[in-house]
């Protein structure tokens, strides 16, 4: 919900912050005193367009700012994080809430800019956060299920969690069936293209057969031919440690080699190391030294005779099948083993282009099967769908007649298509019917400002309980009635408030009546500067005495306030129709149906 709303340079408008609470708001206030100011406000915060006329007079700019409590995970907050907004999170109870900052700025010369989070974003962010926010139904611009999709989308939630579930079984049979639609046109519109990708490859694939490449072959050669390259200097060394080791036919006269030297050492220690352990433990480690010396001077002149039976014949065995492979390394990968990957894949490849006549085959086949399928789940969402659409026109039908408007009713017509699409295959409109013999028009067309105002809290006092959004707003929903009516309007929206944060801009004291908090907009002597504030309760009975009888300083305007006051308070919180959740519009027990609406979830 919105916790708190300022306002800067808006209109008549200063400087003012209005704290919201859950429940009903009430703002109320004489005529130009700056009432629409607070919904054009909520406005800027949803995307609208910036219009400098809304700026105060000799002011650079006007400001406007919200703070927004929602529930963790709420998508709002998401939304602001991917734009790389701060989002603050609290924990309270046993679950998290998130506070989400808005704010948009329009210039005197007609620039805007806006913030979430306290970040700079593009205005179609802030009009995407908000819209998961808030719902505006204003005397001109009903923002909330206007679109078909919010209207596919409302009626959808109505119908519950069967829908839902075949939905969701539908959207997995259909993105099998477009993949399989993918690739039937793949394999029958391109195939020239497909037969000469199958030569290439099979060329490819002979190529790198004739060779037989082996795993790692590029590297083992390359090792062995840097060792053939280099036979003699190898030799060369091996013969000169060995001989430094052991002796032998190269030693150069009378010096001694490494094999002789440790074995006096080990002899003149163990003549000794009786006498003491410790030099014991080193001529053991001396006599160990003698027989790892004598076992690498063995390797090495083992090693050194090895590099005999090698020569220019196997030289030239490597380096041309070196060659060999780096004809297919220059090709098809950087080395042997990418090649070989490489090859894998293009055999994978074309099988699949080798086998198109029978793949058709398979495909055309797939296919009727997968379109059976979602023909089925199609036709059965469209009944539900109906079924639904009877239950929510008869629901908000019976809300209208209660609000003034007996002879209208909504149609909401399930027509399917032949196309299947991510929603099944229905088109789904919201009719207003003015009366039995009319004909249903759009919503917004053939409606007054007040009756569509009417008409969209009769929709959302229905789907309350199972499509909301956090915050609604109705600016002068009570438009052209009074009496009775407009004590019906009141408890409806008093209804809608029990699951939702609402504000309501009225001139009407019998809905001013059910407010959980009433907000007063007031101006100066000369209408030039207007604030706003919360009132008490006993402003709030002065207040609602101004709107019966323009004298609030009346005794009796006053007592016929605090009754009003009263008799909200007795209201009961249910409605008086069916319960809109019940199909046929049987009517179930007051305490299964809070606010009137039936919770699908």
């Amino acid at each position: 919900m919105i916790e708190e709303i300022r306002i800067h340079d808006l209109g008549v408008i200063t400087d003012a912050v209005l704290p919201l609470g859950p429940g009903l708001s009430i703002l109320s206030g004489e005529t130009g005193a700056g009432k629409t100011m607070v919904v054009t406000a909520l406005g800027m915060l949803l995307g609208n367009r910036s219009d400098a006329g809304a700026v105060r007079a000799g002011a650079p700019r006007a400001v406007a700012e919200a703070v927004v409590r929602v529930a963790g995970g709420h998508p709002a907050a998401a939304l602001v994080e991917d734009a790389g907004g701060a989002v603050d999170v609290e924990t309270v109870g046993a679950h998290e809430e998130a506070l989400v900052t808005l704010a948009r700025t329009v210039t005197a010369e007609g620039r805007s800019r806006a913030h979430v989070g306290g970040r700079s974003a593009p205005v179609g962010t802030l009009s995407a956060v908000g819209q998961t926010l808030v719902a505006v139904h204003g005397q001109s611009d009903q923002l909330r299920l206007r679109s078909p999709a919010a209207q596919r989308h409302a009626l959808d939630q109505y119908a519950g969690e069967e829908l839902a579930a075949d939905l969701a079984r539908y959207r997995g049979l259909l993105g099998e069936y477009r993949t399989a639609q993918q690739q039937l046109r793949e394999v029958t519109e391109h195939g020239r293209e497909r037969a000469l990708e199958a030569q290439t490859l099979q060329g490819a694939l002979e190529e790198i057969d004739a060779v037989d490449p082996q795993p790692g072959e590029d590297e083992r050669l390359d090792q062995e031919s840097q060792r053939l390259t280099n036979l003699e200097q190898l030799r060369a060394a091996a013969l000169t440690a060995h001989t430094a080791l052991s002796g032998g036919e190269f030693a150069e006269g009378d010096a001694a080699d490494a094999t002789a030297l440790i074995a006096a050492a080990q002899r003149a220690l163990e003549q000794e190391a009786a006498a003491d352990r410790e030099l014991e433990e080193l001529a053991a480690r001396v006599a160990e030294l003698s027989v790892l010396v004598t076992d690498v001077a063995a390797d090495l002149s083992g090693y050194a005779s090895g590099l005999d039976d090698e020569g220019p014949a196997r030289l030239a065995e490597v380096e041309a099948r070196r060659a060999r492979l780096k004809t297919l390394t220059r090709k098809y990968g950087a080395t042997v083993d990418e090649v070989l990957e490489w090859a894998d894949r293009s055999r994978q490849r074309l099988d699949e282009l080798t086998d198109d006549p029978a793949r058709e085959e398979e495909l055309r086949a797939r296919l009727e099967q997968l379109r059976t399928g979602l023909a089925e789940l199609a036709d059965r969402m469209t009944r539900r769908r109906r079924e639904a659409a009877e239950r929510l026109s008869a629901a908000v039908s019976e809300e209208l007649t209660a609000l003034a408007m007996p002879n209208a009713s909504l149609v909401i017509e399930v027509e399917p298509v032949e196309e299947f699409t991510a929603h099944g295959r229905d088109e789904i409109s919201f009719l207003l019917r003015p009366h039995a013999a009319a004909t249903p028009r759009p919503l917004g067309k053939g409606a007054s400002g007040g009756e569509l105002s009417r008409l969209m809290l009769a929709i959302e006092v229905v789907l309350a309980a199972v499509d909301p959004v956090p915050t609604f707003v109705f600016d002068e929903v009570d438009s052209g009635v009074g009496g009775k009516a407009a004590v019906e309007i009141g408890r409806r929206l008093k209804m809608l408030a029990q699951h939702v944060q609402v504000l309501v801009v009225t001139h009407l004291p019998q809905v001013a009546a059910f407010a959980d908090q009433h907000v007063l907009v007031t101006k100066s002597g000369d209408a030039t500067v207007s604030d706003v504030r919360v009132l008490d309760e006993e402003e709030r009975v002065v207040e609602l005495a101004r709107m019966l009888a323009g004298h609030e300083d009346s005794a009796a305007a006053r007592e016929h306030a605090r009754e009003l006051v009263r008799g909200a308070a007795l209201e009961p919180a249910g409605g008086t129709g069916a319960d809109p959740g019940r199909p046929g519009g049987e009517r179930a027990p007051r305490g299964d149906r809070p606010g009137g609406a039936r919770s699908a979830r």
